[in-house]
């Protein structure tokens, strides 16, 4: 399936809910460190529920570890400022679907590394700042497993 990747997240219930949509979906969760919480976190736990046990969060010490365990897999970036629409490029399970940290989003560095191709955007009215973490991975994870028609689901 695909890569569902936190770069540096900060709100445990976010991660929480991020946990059960990986656990419905198949997207593997990979969260890059530092993180802004422990994993033992009672928000966290409680937003996920019991879909721990279904879901194996991989944890990495930085972008690049997580791009070479992956043996440098396609990225696709999520930012507001993304150049094109999440919904125009055609997703392959392997891909790996980046979001940033809910206060700072992602780093330059790392946008400025990818394609422009490779950095999207989800579409909100004019004027609105950006989408809750965990609604904006929710909207990509379901659009790539959409376009392989719900693959292994029941």
């Amino acid at each position: 399936m695909f890569n569902l990747v936190l770069y540096q997240p900060e709100i445990p219930p976010n991660t929480g809910n991020i946990i059960r949509l990986c656990a419905n979906t198949g997207c593997r969760l990979h969260l890059v460190r530092p993180l802004g919480f422990e994993l033992d976190h009672s928000r966290l736990k409680r937003a996920g529920l019991d879909y721990h046990e279904f879901v194996g969060v991989e944890q990495h010490g930085s972008y690049e570890e997580m791009l070479d365990s992956l043996d440098q897999p396609r990225v696709f970036a999520f930012s507001t400022k993304g150049y094109a629409s999440h919904a125009s490029v055609a997703y392959e399970p392997g891909d790996v679907l980046l979001f940033g940290s809910e206060t700072r989003g992602l780093p330059a560095s790392i946008r400025d590394s990818l394609p422009a191709s490779r950095c999207l955007r989800l579409p909100m009215l004019p004027d609105q700042r950006s989408l809750n973490l965990s609604n904006a991975a929710a909207v990509v994870a379901y659009e790539a497993w959409r376009q392989w028609d719900f693959s292994g689901s029941g």
